[in-house]
């Protein structure tokens, strides 16, 4: 079978880790913590990004910077991970639900203002596949009603809108390291500060609520217990892993354009035949091909293609379910006016197929062959 993901491997981990074994410094914020920030900070082209345990943790840091109240809420995409709206749910928020665009899949940043309340305190974007929101509209809109903007850039890492690198845009940005991201460490995040009034508490809520990391900078001679917070720091271990994944980071990336290029050439004229759409991808932003997704005409073809797929040996896979319907976001959330018929429709004819570093020409092309030997039924004259 070939897998739907195997987590890259770009050669140097071993090693460092081995140096942080014998540095005797496993816990976080060591040497290792300080080269990974470093890098990813260069990447992303902003001023300031702490290490976190995973991406919902630095979300939930996100959400506590906010100083949520019940009652506040929080507009987010229905068509995205549990984790963008429990961070936000969990510290006592509404989470308002808005549809997704039917190009894109991104959040439809038409629909904000209808969204809007007088209780809103921020907006939190998701850019699908590392495709970028429509960010000068989002951006507008939340400065007119003076709201934060918060990118949940899980998929984004190395991206751009109109020249501006994903997770440099928002106040504040949130990144994943778990294994099926392009850069990983197994498990891991960072949470990134572009607007820096928040940088200091963030600090002291990933340290347990403490202020010590001013102590171990010499601030202060002891530190205290001074804000709720948790133990989000990740150990130097990981950071380890971390930094060799992100010394490699255009290599890996030219792997993962060879694969998604592979598809979006070689599938063009059966999905064009039968009906299928390919991702959109603007003119005026670049994507790190994070995913590679195929949306058939609907859920019986979706499932059609990932059995046809199986009987071949390759694992594909679908993706996201609406949150504003499922048990929780019932509970918790509200649907913004109009509704989420766009997410409704995507998230049953979405397929998502192999895609990772390694991934060799000879198997993309026995993928693209699969995918060709797929017919989808025509419907019958009325």
């Amino acid at each position: 079978m070939t897998p739907f993901n195997r987590p890259h491997v770009s050669g140097a981990e071993a090693t460092y880790l081995a140096q942080a074994m014998a540095s005797g410094h496993l816990s976080g914020d060591g040497p290792f913590t300080k080269r990974a920030t470093a890098l990813l900070t260069e990447l992303i082209g902003a001023p300031a990004a702490l290490l976190t345990t995973s991406c919902t943790h630095a979300l939930e840091m996100s959400a506590i910077l906010l100083d949520l109240q019940p009652g506040d809420e929080v507009i987010v995409p229905s068509f995205t991970f549990p984790s963008t709206t429990n961070a936000y749910a969990l510290h006592g928020a509404t989470p308002v639900f808005v549809d997704c665009r039917p190009d894109t899949l991104n959040l439809d940043e038409r629909q904000l203002e209808s969204a809007v309340t007088a209780r809103t305190r921020a907006i939190v974007v998701v850019h699908y596949a590392g495709v970028a929101c429509e960010m000068d509209a989002i951006g507008d809109l939340a400065a007119r009603h003076d709201l934060v903007v918060i990118e949940d850039n899980a998929h984004g890492l190395g991206a751009a809108y109109r020249g501006r690198r994903l997770g440099s845009i928002g106040a504040m940005a949130t990144q994943s390291f778990h294994e099926t991201k392009n850069v990983h460490c197994g498990e891991g995040g960072a949470l990134v500060c572009n607007d820096l009034r928040f940088l200091e508490r963030a600090e002291i809520i990933r340290e347990k609520g403490t202020d010590r990391s001013r102590f171990f900078r010499g601030m202060v001679d002891k530190y205290r217990w001074v804000d709720l917070g948790s133990s989000f720091l990740p150990s130097d271990l990981l950071a380890a892993f971390l930094t060799a994944q992100l010394e490699r980071f255009d290599d890996t990336q030219r792997e993962r354009h060879r694969v998604w290029s592979g598809y979006q050439t070689g599938l063009a004229d059966w999905a064009a035949a039968n009906g299928v759409a390919q991702p959109t991808v603007p003119a005026d932003r670049s994507h790190p091909a994070h995913l590679y997704y195929l949306l058939m005409p609907d859920l019986d073809h979706r499932q059609g293609l990932i059995r046809h797929l199986a009987e071949r040996g390759i694992h594909a896979t679908f993706h996201y379910q609406p949150l504003h319907s499922a048990p929780a976001g019932v509970r918790h959330g509200r649907v913004a006016p109009g509704g989420c018929p766009v997410t409704e429709d995507v998230a049953d004819r979405l397929v998502r197929l192999p895609l990772y570093a390694g991934l060799g020409d000879a198997e993309v092309d026995r993928i693209v062959e699969a995918v060709a030997a797929y017919r989808v039924r025509q419907l019958s004259p009325a």
